[in-house]
């Protein structure tokens, strides 16, 4: 994978797809990587570019530097930093979960750079964290509490149980990326001083704050979200589009708060949407002139 210097740290990432095709940036949320948009990357293969950075939100395996920044205007930061360094422009920003509420930040403070907007089922005005989850800022105050409460997850049935990932999506997610989302927590020490900065940086106010700014975000927005979510409530998705001026919702049936597994088909569709008036045709290649053949006699 590639790899990014900032000043927080090193992100690894992927970028996949033509480079004169818009752009889009995935942003994943806590106790996840980018393997969370795989079955949707694998959708958009070659038709689009697509970057889908680790960052660290508890499931990368670079921990940052002692002194960063990881309160959710930090991580802001870090994502406006990315795009800096990648040197990308027009992005549609594209986010899940914690990192949804990082793409709000990122419209609302860093929006030199954005070109569209996707949220999907993710944290919105006081639902920061959602109340299912605050217990593990609980935890992160207590050491060692978080870390006994991840063992487990060593295992793969634990991960199905309702108060690790079983209610975020309908399909099994296999193995091999479930090991990616758990596995760098509990093997570093850094990951996790990382992880437990981050709850602990968790503010309510900060996206309460940013909400009604959204106005001035007068750029496509798309808002799919699932209308089974069992810690994002689909009224939020409403919400957010009554204040973004140029928002549009789709609700996606037969799915949990994960979109990108449980309908990546659908999902990729409409990110297809939202970059279609963005996107320009290439320029036709000119025909190559070729001297007439010449005559046998």
């Amino acid at each position: 994978m590639p790899e990014v210097k900032l000043p927080q740290g090193t992100i690894t990432y992927t970028d996949d797809g033509p480079r004169d095709a818009p752009a889009l940036f995935f942003v994943h949320g806590f106790l996840v990587d980018s393997s969370l948009w795989q079955p949707v990357l694998q959708h958009l293969r070659g038709e689009l570019r697509c970057i889908a950075p680790d960052l660290p939100l508890g499931s990368h395996r670079r921990p940052m530097e002692p002194d960063a920044d990881l309160t959710p205007l930090g991580l802001a930061r870090l994502i406006a930093d990315m795009l800096d360094a990648l040197d990308l422009h027009d992005v549609a920003l594209v986010g899940n979960d914690t990192g949804g509420a990082l793409c709000q930040l990122v419209a609302v403070h860093h929006p030199e750079r954005v070109g569209a907007l996707a949220l999907t089922d993710c944290d919105a005005f006081d639902n920061f964290p959602p109340k299912a989850f605050r217990n593990m800022i609980t935890m992160a105050k207590i050491p060692g509490a978080l870390t006994a409460a991840m063992q487990p997850l060593r295992a793969e049935a634990p991960r199905r149980l309702p108060n690790a990932y079983g209610l975020l999506t309908k399909r099994k997610v296999p193995r091999t990326v479930t090991d990616r989302w758990v596995l760098p927590f509990l093997d570093d020490r850094g990951v996790r001083r990382d992880a437990r900065k981050i709850l602990l940086g968790l503010d309510p106010a900060v996206l309460l704050d940013a909400a009604p700014r959204l106005a001035a975000f007068d750029k496509p927005a798309l808002i799919a979200w699932a209308t089974e979510d069992r810690f994002f409530p689909v009224e939020h998705a409403h919400r957010l589009a009554a204040i973004l001026p140029r928002a549009r919702v789709e609700e996606i049936a037969d799915s949990y708060t994960f979109v990108s597994w449980d309908q990546p088909d659908r999902l990729a569709t409409l990110l297809r949407e939202l970059c279609a008036p963005r996107a320009t045709p290439r320029a036709a290649r000119p025909r190559e002139s070729r001297p007439e053949a010449a005559r046998t006699t």
